[in-house]
């Protein structure tokens, strides 16, 4: 089965920086586009980053964008999220995906906590 375990979320005030891991196994990551979401308190998941298998083009959320910047490494079968100049409004439950045909996989996400 795939497994998707997210790591590096913490508390940090506004201004801060935390680098997000996920940790992918049960499939041939290099294979798969990878995202990374959030979830807001009773709100829905929204997409943040995402990032094609071999690495080569990203995509970011506007609120993101110049501030994360998704990575990956194959050999090690992780994806990260660099988050620079973190803002109270980030703070959420942040999950990685792995974009599959029958529909994505989700990590059990890990919290992002910023103050002002």
């Amino acid at each position: 089965q795939v497994q998707l375990v997210e790591s590096g979320g913490g508390y940090v005030q506004a201004g801060g920086s935390l680098r997000l891991s996920c940790a992918v196994s049960g499939l041939r990551f290099s294979s798969y586009a990878m995202a990374w979401f959030r979830q807001f308190p009773g709100k829905a998941r929204e997409p943040v980053a995402r990032i094609t298998r071999d690495g080569d083009s990203t995509d970011y959320a506007v609120p993101v964008k110049g501030r994360f910047t998704i990575s990956r490494d194959n050999a090690k079968n992780t994806v990260y999220l660099q988050m620079n100049r973190l803002k109270p409004e980030d703070t959420a439950v942040y999950y990685c995906a792995v974009e599959r045909k029958d529909g994505p996989n989700w990590g059990q996400g890990t919290q992002v906590t910023n103050s002002s």
